[in-house]
């Protein structure tokens, strides 16, 4: 098995088509929607799905930014080997995407001003640092990890919601729902800005703003429509009666779903929260199984 060439392949599925559970969503969220201008809305992008997955083309012309989560067992090892092919492998798949340049030139100072253009190859848009993950936490999202498993789960973030994301701290008050609530309050606005919805907002709530993201991204990697807790299933019912609706035209489906992932706490009167509002493209995940 070449892992470069099956990395790549990951990152144009993870582009170009849509998980099982998200597709379930979308169509029952079309035969339950009343809005008729949201109806029209939600068929278009289900037929944008269909046919990226049939030409293999992205999902969206943002193909996003490359992030890794390598999920690793106790038997196994991460060599520095295996991190070359991760990047090569991720420079191979978005090389071999028809989008645009995203990739900024120049040194510190210029990629801020963005003063010396951008990267002809997609290839070029590096990926973000690399999170290690294992089954050592007590997070919402916490799996039996098999001694034998070498996962690497690759997730394509756009731009548009980072713009809308923001890690932030609220005071709990000791009450949960302070929490939450006042999270959703913030993606009620976020999500009237955002454009592209329907969204599946994702959640991290941890100790530091590292941890915060880090819950987030891994609710992005194993998080599942189909298995939506309890507060999750809070969180889309308060965002959905919001009425923005896909695209912003009104109706029932502002989101598909939400993923929430609560991690260790401690002894303060702040939990840190980080919030991104994915776009109807997102999110855009591959799995490859070493």
């Amino acid at each position: 098995m070449d892992i470069i060439d099956c990395i790549s392949e990951k990152i144009i599925k993870a582009s170009t088509t849509l998980t099982d559970d998200k597709l379930k969503a979308l169509t029952n969220a079309i035969e339950m929607e009343e809005n008729e201008n949201a109806r029209w809305a939600l068929s278009q992008i289900l037929e944008n799905y269909k046919v990226a997955q049939k030409t293999r083309f992205p999902l969206c012309d943002d193909t996003g930014i490359p992030h890794v989560i390598v999920e690793v067992g106790s038997n196994r090892e991460i060599t520095g080997e295996l991190l070359n092919q991760i990047h090569e492998g991720v420079a191979l798949g978005l090389d071999n995407l028809p989008a645009r340049p995203m990739a900024v030139k120049g040194n510190a100072i210029e990629r801020i001003e963005q003063s010396e253009g951008l990267y002809e190859k997609q290839g070029m848009l590096k990926t973000a640092s690399i999170l290690i993950d294992s089954s050592n936490d007590e997070s919402t999202y916490k799996r039996d990890v098999h001694p034998d498993t070498l996962n690497l789960h690759f997730i394509l973030e756009g731009g548009g919601p980072e713009i809308r994301a923001k890690t932030l701290r609220v005071y709990h008050k000791r009450s949960f729902y302070n929490v939450i609530d006042t999270v959703i309050d913030w993606l009620s606005d976020s999500l009237n800005l955002l454009g592209c919805t329907p969204s599946i907002p994702s959640i991290g709530i941890g100790r530091t703003h590292y941890e915060a993201n880090a819950l987030l991204l891994k609710s992005i990697a194993y998080g599942n429509l189909d298995s939506q807790s309890e507060v999750e299933q809070y969180v889309t019912s308060k965002l959905n009666e919001t009425g923005i609706g896909p695209l912003g035209f009104g109706g029932k489906t502002t989101v598909l779903g939400s993923y929430v992932n609560i991690g260790n706490q401690r002894a303060s009167g702040v939990r840190i929260v980080a919030v991104r509002p994915s776009c109807f493209v997102e999110p855009r995940v591959a799995t490859l199984k070493l």
